[in-house]
C-alpha cells in the first residue's frame, strides 16, 4: 500500500499465523509491532516476492518485533482467566446465585400457594382422630364454600417474604457446595448433587421454619390469628420464641432426604433429556420437565415426614393434642397407633400436585434468572 501500513496477508508472509494476530489484543499489537520495524519493500510493484527472499531469515529488527508478538500472545493468554477470579459457577457470582434463587423461591411459593394450603387442611386435626377433609375436591369446596378464594391465600404474605432470602441463601449455597465437590465437572454426578442439596438444605430450614410456622398456623381452618405479625406475637407471648423453632429437628430429618433425592433426580433428568449429544445445551424444556419431575418423585417419598412436621407446627391451635416431643420417631408410632399408617400419607395428592408444577416452576424460573444475570456480566 502507498501509505506505508501492512495488510494482514503481508503481517501472514512475514511469520506470523492468523492466531498470533487475532489471538487478543496483545499478540496484534505486538504483530503490528513487528511489521513496523521490519523495512519497507524496494518497489511499490505489489507482485510475488522471490522465494530466495522469503527464504531468507529475518533480520535483527524483525527478530525483536517477533518477540513481542510472542510476549503480547502469552500475556493475553495469561491474562483471560484472571480477568473473573469472583465467578463461582456458570459464570455467575455467589451474589447473582442469591438474586436468582430469590426470584425463583417467591414465583414457586405464591404460584402455588393455594394447592398448599389445601394440603395443611388435609394434613391438620380439628381434635383427636378427626380428618378435616377426605379427598382434594373436598377441601377445595370447603374452603370456597366458608372463606371464599381469600381462604386460599391465608398467610401467603409470611412466605413471600421469607421465601426470598431463604431461597436465595439455598441455591447459592447449592450451587457452591455443588462447584466444591466437584459436581460441575463433565459428567454426570448424582451424588455430588444430591450431597450439595442436602447441605443446602441446612441453611435454607434455619430461615424458613418460623416462616412455615406461621404460614401453617394460618392456613388452618378457623384459624384465631389475624396475620403474620400476629401470629408471631402471640405464639411468642403464649408458647415462647421456641414454638416458632418446634418443627426444625423434623423439618432438618425430612428435607435432607428431599433435596438429596429432589436434586439428584434433577441433575439426572436433564442428563437423560439431553441424550449422548456432548454438545447439546439444556434449554428451558430440559429444566421444566426435570424440575417436575424432581419436585414430584421428592415430595411422594417424604409424605409421611411432612404429616409430622404439619401436626407438630399446628399443634394446639384448635387440637388439645399435644405431642410432647420434637422427635421424629414418637410422633410417627403415635399418629400410627391412634389413626392408622394410612394417616401418614395424608395430603400426597395435593403435596405432589403443589411440588411438582412448583419445583417446575422454580428451576425455569431459577435458570432463566441465571441465563439473564450471566448476559449482563458479559
Amino acid at each position: 500500500m502507498s501509505d506505508g501500513r501492512k495488510e494482514p496477508s503481508d503481517l501472514l508472509s512475514r511469520g506470523h499465523t492468523a492466531a498470533s494476530v487475532l489471538e487478543s489484543p496483545a499478540a496484534a499489537f505486538g504483530a503490528a509491532a513487528a511489521a513496523r520495524l521490519s523495512p519497507p519493500p524496494a518497489s511499490p510493484n505489489p507482485g510475488p516476492r522471490p522465494r530466495a527472499a522469503a527464504a531468507a531469515p529475518p533480520p535483527p529488527a524483525q527478530q525483536q518485533g517477533m518477540a513481542a508478538a510472542d510476549v503480547g500472545r502469552q500475556a493475553g493468554a495469561v491474562h483471560v482467566p484472571d480477568s473473573e477470579p469472583s465467578t463461582s459457577y456458570d459464570g455467575l457470582t455467589f451474589v447473582s446465585h442469591m438474586i436468582a434463587g430469590s426470584v425463583a423461591g417467591i414465583i414457586e411459593h405464591t404460584a402455588m400457594y393455594p394447592v398448599d394450603t389445601i394440603k395443611t387442611r388435609m394434613q391438620a386435626l380439628s381434635h383427636p382422630g378427626q380428618r378435616l377433609h377426605s379427598s382434594t375436591l373436598q377441601a377445595l369446596r370447603a374452603v370456597l364454600r366458608r372463606e371464599g378464594v381469600g381462604g386460599l391465600y391465608r398467610g401467603v404474605t409470611a412466605v413471600a417474604g421469607g421465601a426470598g432470602p431463604a431461597h436465595a441463601l439455598y441455591f447459592a449455597s447449592y450451587e457452591a457446595a455443588k462447584r466444591a465437590l466437584g459436581g460441575d465437572a463433565e459428567g454426570h454426578h448424582p451424588l455430588a448433587a444430591a450431597a450439595a442439596g442436602a447441605a443446602a438444605t441446612l441453611v435454607n430450614d434455619a430461615a424458613m421454619t418460623p416462616v412455615d410456622v406461621v404460614k401453617q398456623r394460618l392456613q388452618v381452618a378457623h384459624s384465631p390469628y389475624s396475620g403474620p405479625l400476629d401470629c408471631v406475637r402471640q405464639v411468642v407471648r403464649q408458647e415462647g420464641t421456641g414454638a416458632l423453632f418446634r418443627s426444625y429437628r423434623t423439618t432438618i430429618v425430612m428435607n435432607i432426604p428431599y433435596t438429596a433425592v429432589h436434586f439428584s433426580v434433577y441433575e439426572s433428568a436433564k442428563k437423560l433429556l439431553l441424550g449422548d449429544d456432548a454438545a447439546a445445551e439444556e434449554g428451558l424444556r430440559e429444566q421444566v420437565i426435570a424440575g417436575g419431575l424432581a419436585g414430584g418423585t421428592a415430595s411422594a417419598l417424604t409424605t409421611p415426614l411432612d404429616v409430622v412436621k404439619t401436626r407438630l407446627q399446628t399443634e394446639g391451635v384448635h387440637s388439645p393434642r399435644r405431642y410432647g416431643t420434637t422427635a421424629v420417631l414418637p410422633v410417627l408410632r403415635r399418629i400410627v397407633r391412634e389413626e392408622g399408617a394410612g394417616a401418614l400419607w395424608r395430603g400426597i395428592g395435593p403435596r405432589v400436585l403443589f411440588h411438582a408444577p412448583a419445583a417446575a416452576v422454580c428451576w425455569g424460573s431459577y435458570e432463566t434468572m441465571k441465563t439473564l444475570l450471566a448476559g449482563e456480566h458479559q
